[in-house]
């Protein structure tokens, strides 16, 4: 069996290809530089490929940011730092580090990867708990993306078969996600989860994504392997 797997390097994700991986699929990865500001995550991406074995590992190249506006993609935008972590993924919280329709373009590309090479399983990394409140992150999006993926392809509606999209993760928060990828062999050292990394790619420790996941394990009870840049 054939997956499609998104990849971005994160952690989520990498533990999204270790299910995948564990559910005995040949993992075809996926990574996308969609123009975000810095080239970590995507180094990650390489290194989590090999390490868990991927049948396959492509960066597209795919610049959405003169259309998708964000603090992932424009450098005149400030990435938030120490938001409380109450109010990170709260109702209605939609940071500027939101990226308009990235999931969406995203899983678009997957599904047409996934296509050509026959496969019908598409995996996804999000979840909803702890993320930052991604309307692309919901269980919402994933099944509308699902639902478009069976009707705007011939493989689905020619009787080939269904596309699933995957989202393992989704209803998981950080100390459990790290718990699972630990039992199935993750190594957290080689993802990359910062949104404004240093220079030499050390973590900032402030923003959302490295609060978030330096709560997920301590929560977890194991020693976060993050480098953070020094304060």
């Amino acid at each position: 069996m054939r997956a499609v797997v998104l990849l971005s390097g994160g952690l989520d994700s990498t533990t999204a290809l270790a299910i995948a991986r564990s559910e005995g699929f040949a993992c075809h990865a996926l990574t996308v530089a969609y123009g975000q500001l810095h080239r970590c995550e995507i180094d990650a991406a390489s290194r989590v490929a090999v390490a868990l074995g991927a049948a396959e590992h492509r960066v597209v190249s795919l610049d959405l940011a003169p259309l998708a506006r964000s603090a992932l993609t424009a450098a005149d935008l400030a990435v938030p730092k120490n938001r409380p972590l109450e109010e990170i993924g709260a109702a209605g919280d939609v940071p500027v580090t939101y990226v308009p329709a990235r999931n969406t373009v995203l899983c678009a590309l997957a599904l047409a990867w996934a296509e050509t090479l026959g496969a019908f399983d598409l995996f996804l990394g999000v979840n909803v708990l702890d993320a930052s409140g991604y309307p692309d992150c919901r269980p919402e999006f994933v099944g509308a993306f699902e639902a478009l993926a069976n009707q705007a392809t011939r493989a689905a509606t020619s009787g080939e078969g269904r596309f699933i999209l995957h989202a393992p993760l989704i209803a998981l928060g950080k100390a459990d996600i790290i718990r699972r990828g630990l039992a199935l062999g993750v190594d957290y050292a080689l993802t990359h989860s910062c949104y404004d990394p240093a220079g030499d790619g050390a973590a900032c420790g402030a923003c959302d994504a490295c609060l978030l996941r330096a709560r997920g394990f301590a929560a977890a009870g194991i020693p976060d392997p993050t480098r953070y840049h020094p304060v």
